[in-house]
């Protein structure tokens, strides 16, 4: 028996009314929308976004889907997986093995990391976790910014509808923010070539390659492609070994990376703007906000010091890695050309890579990379390997900024003649005061008062 119209909430008639315009019979063309997301609008895809955003209007929790984030990146590789032949994967595995034995002349730390093959699928699988950690706080931002300005600038016929469905708006808008996350991490998988390119530890002690990507790294550098995979394996392999040696960075990287983006806010007035004059037939201004990261504000103080801190850090873990791999990878004739190949395109980033980072209002990028390999180079000479490799054994011992600049601390520290801490510069000024007042006294009662004032659980009678 259908249900009696008085009955009905106000929120069921939004659900059927979005459901009409997912289906194609609203008013509203759904590939100009998806278009304005930055979406794709041809046929498959167009059928799959509406098909997710059908699955928002159903679902009964109240969150981000971010299983519609796996779908598109999968979505998105399929359209080009790549292919590897046996004999491209067993030279990949030849190189990595060489490395692996070549590194270890080189440090002693995470010497037990074995090295994975991963297809563009795989490397998706493996890492949209880490990707949708550290959006989470934006996608929250965008969805709920979206639904409150939606319900304060619909038209006073609409608002009956819209009061009650702040669960439906930001179900909807999570998962068109997920679909957008998803599609930028599988075209992400075109462009990576192992776990480590993109600064952040997006694979949990474990080395990765991607032999359908790795072929690229040598075009137009005219170098023999087995001297790429040898010198990308080290790379990796050093990356993931320190990682594996040090089980505080991935957490402590992590978290900066959350302290960061949990700033990040969005600018609601802007986002009013939009709600208030959108034309549905005309989306480029919607297209142009999402694309250019224009709703997300400047940064404030408190967000630039998280983000020198973290940039600090991955720029330390960076220039380990690229000092450890060139003293690996001494014996390669081309070792220097493939290291500035990848740092050009590290300092850059690919088409993808910039898009995440217009998306979630995250783009880091190691500007201090030259000088913190510098940094290490400059250690190691003075200490050796050994020595040097210490200082990831607790957070307290890691580097800071101004140690980029004079390794001079550093280094005394590690040769046992740095400058003392506050804890024994002051048991060194009460030594120091101790043996004034026995100089200046010299006898044996003065002693004795000292000896009595120090010994507050058995005090000796005068």
């Amino acid at each position: 028996m259908p249900e009696d119209s008085e009955d009905r909430r106000p929120e069921d008639e939004l659900r059927e009314m979005l459901q009409q315009f997912l289906s194609g019979d609203g008013p509203i063309d759904p590939s100009r929308l998806a278009g304005a997301a930055g979406m794709p609008s041809d046929p498959a895809q167009l059928q799959a976004l509406m098909a997710q955003l059908q699955a928002a209007l159903a679902r009964s929790e109240d969150g981000i889907d971010w299983s519609a984030a796996a779908r598109q990146a999968g979505a998105v590789v399929q359209r080009d997986p790549g292919s590897v032949t046996t004999a491209e994967r067993d030279a990949v595995q030849q190189a990595a093995d060489l490395a692996a034995m070549w590194l270890s002349e080189t440090t002693e730390i995470g010497a037990a990391t074995p090295i994975t093959m991963m297809s563009r699928q795989q490397w998706v699988d493996a890492t949209l976790p880490v990707w949708q950690e550290m959006s989470e706080p934006v996608a929250s931002s965008i969805a709920d910014a979206l639904t409150r300005a939606m319900q304060e600038h619909a038209p006073e016929e609409a608002q009956a509808m819209l009061a009650g469905a702040e669960k439906i708006l930001r179900n909807v808008g999570g998962t068109m923010f997920a679909m957008q996350l998803g599609n930028v991490v599988g075209q992400l998988a075109g462009e990576t070539v192992a776990g480590g390119d993109f600064g952040f530890p997006l694979l949990e002690s474990t080395a990765a390659l991607l032999p359908v990507n790795l072929r690229s790294v040598a075009e137009g550098l005219e170098i023999p492609d087995d001297q790429v995979r040898i010198w990308m394996a080290a790379r990796e392999l050093a990356h993931a070994r320190l990682f594996h040696h040090a089980r505080w960075l991935r957490l402590h990287v992590l978290s900066a990376v959350r302290e960061y983006a949990e700033g990040i806010s969005i600018d609601v007035e802007r986002l009013e703007e939009l709600a208030e004059s959108f034309d549905p037939t005309n989306p480029d201004e919607l297209r142009e906000a999402l694309s250019s990261g224009a709703l997300i504000p400047p940064k404030t103080q408190e967000q630039l010091e998280a983000l020198a801190r973290l940039e600090t850090t991955i720029a330390l873990i960076d220039g380990w890695v690229d000092a450890v791999t060139e003293a690996a990878t001494a014996r390669l004739p081309k070792r220097d050309a493939i290291a500035e190949s990848v740092r050009r395109k590290r300092a850059t980033g690919g088409p993808a890579e910039k898009a995440f980072g217009t998306l979630v209002g995250l783009e880091i990028r190691p500007r201090r990379l030259r000088e913190a390999a510098a940094f290490w180079r400059t250690v190691t000479d003075a200490v050796g390997a050994e020595v040097r490799d210490s200082l990831w054994d607790q957070p307290d011992l890691m580097p800071g900024s101004d140690d980029i600049d004079d390794p001079s601390r550093v280094i005394a520290r590690l040769q046992g003649a740095g400058e003392l801490d506050e804890m024994d510069l002051a048991l060194q000024e009460l030594l120091d005061d101790a043996e004034r007042e026995s100089g200046e006294g010299g006898t044996a009662a003065g002693d004795a008062e000292d000896q009595g004032s120090s010994d507050d659980d058995d005090p000796k009678p005068v």
